[in-house]
């Protein structure tokens, strides 16, 4: 259990520290490598393998790039 809580904290810092230097264009591309991120450890933490990590970084990019989207039509 505490290795798995580790693994997750990892990805976490690996994640913010990804979208902090990666030099994201419009709220578009931001919202999509968030929402990728979050889906990721959301799928982890309720599915508690691969396949469900996976299916949570298409969704959480999928609904991060729609709300950036519609933020950049607003700009």
């Amino acid at each position: 259990m505490a290795k798995k809580l580790i693994i997750i904290l990892m990805v976490v810092v690996v994640g913010l520290g990804l979208a902090f230097v990666a030099g994201c264009e419009s709220d578009a591309q931001t919202g999509a490598l968030i929402g990728a991120g979050v889906g990721a450890l959301a799928g982890q933490a309720i599915g508690g393998d691969t396949e469900a990590t996976l299916i949570g970084a298409g969704a959480g990019a999928a609904g991060g790039y729609i709300i950036g989207n519609e933020s950049d039509k607003k700009k």
